[in-house]
């Protein structure tokens, strides 16, 4: 089926050039071709819109009308695709990117100031929640992913490692007493994650293939690593978290990172993640492009002495 728009494109130059092989020329196509598109679209409109001659093409007045009526349309069509296509080239319009809270709130909020400098045509819709959201589903353009990828068409882009360490604070130790290996945490107060397979609130894994599970019960379980820092920090128990939620009160002094017999789990990573496609908006490019540089030097979460 021969395509509407091109039709009344070969429509309207033909009306104005006077012939088809003129407006063959102009649209890069065959004279034969430009005449197959007219009868189409008179095929389709059900009038005729030409007086043909062997000289010069004529307007009927249905042709008159609707030369009008594209007239009016077809340089609104153009524009809408010129913006479109602009997109893809110049960093325009809203970017919708979905970030963990605590992550997003203590690391991706800080970077917009100067990628909004840097790229000002760009609008930036932050959505912060732990809970897993679907992209496609939420019309997201990208999204920050902390921990194992699971399988998708999805695009991902590393941006730091993330470590998980067992911390608990010098006023819990005291009292408590230290772990001195992973089996010492059953005999412990252990504060757990709600929203995640590792480091919830029944088993807690350990070892390089997380080989090792050891059984852990707490009078706290919570969906923010934030409020288990905050109840760590109150001596309330021993959590299990990213290096990036703890690090603050590590340097601080706050918490203590405890050394155990078994290795903590690899978490798999801090990555962006964004639908598949094989030339992103150029909104999405420059947005990963500046992440993937910001956690390239320093992470603002390590603990390496200055």
């Amino acid at each position: 089926m021969l395509d509407r728009i091109t039709g009344m494109r070969v429509f309207a130059r033909a009306a104005t050039a006077g012939s088809l092989s003129a407006a063959a020329r102009h649209l890069e196509m065959s004279p034969a071709m430009a005449s197959k598109h007219v009868d189409a679209l008179e095929a389709r409109l059900g009038v005729k819109l030409f007086h043909r001659s062997t000289r010069r093409l004529s307007l009927t007045e249905a042709g008159s009308n609707y030369l009008e009526a594209c007239q009016r349309i077809l340089p609104e069509i153009e524009e809408a695709e010129a913006s479109v296509a602009s997109q893809r080239i110049e960093a325009t319009g809203l970017l919708r990117m979905n970030v963990p809270l605590t992550f997003g709130t203590q690391f991706i909020a800080p970077l917009i100031p100067e990628f909004s400098r840097r790229h000002p045509a760009v609008k930036v819709e932050l959505g912060l929640t732990d809970s897993r959201i679907d992209l496609i589903d939420g019309g997201w353009d990208m999204a920050v992913r902390i921990g194992r990828l699971q399988d998708s068409p999805m695009q991902a882009r590393q941006l730091a490692d993330s470590p998980l360490l067992v911390c608990a604070a010098p006023r819990y130790l005291d009292e408590r007493g230290v772990p001195r290996s992973v089996a010492d945490l059953g005999q412990h107060n252990c504060l757990g994650y709600s929203l995640a397979s590792l480091a919830a609130g029944k088993a807690w894994p350990f070892g390089r293939n997380a080989e090792v599970r050891i059984a852990v019960n707490g009078d706290l379980v919570a969906n923010n690593g934030e409020a288990l820092v905050a109840a760590a920090v109150g001596g309330q128990g021993v959590i299990y978290q990213p290096q990036f939620i703890v690090a603050k009160a590590l340097r601080s002094g706050e918490l203590v990172a405890l050394e155990l017999d078994q290795p903590c789990v690899e978490l798999g990573g801090i990555h962006v993640v964004y639908p598949p496609d094989r030339r992103p908006p150029a909104k999405v490019r420059v947005m990963i492009d500046y992440l993937v540089d910001a956690f390239s030097a320093d992470l603002p979460w390590s603990l390496s002495p200055d």
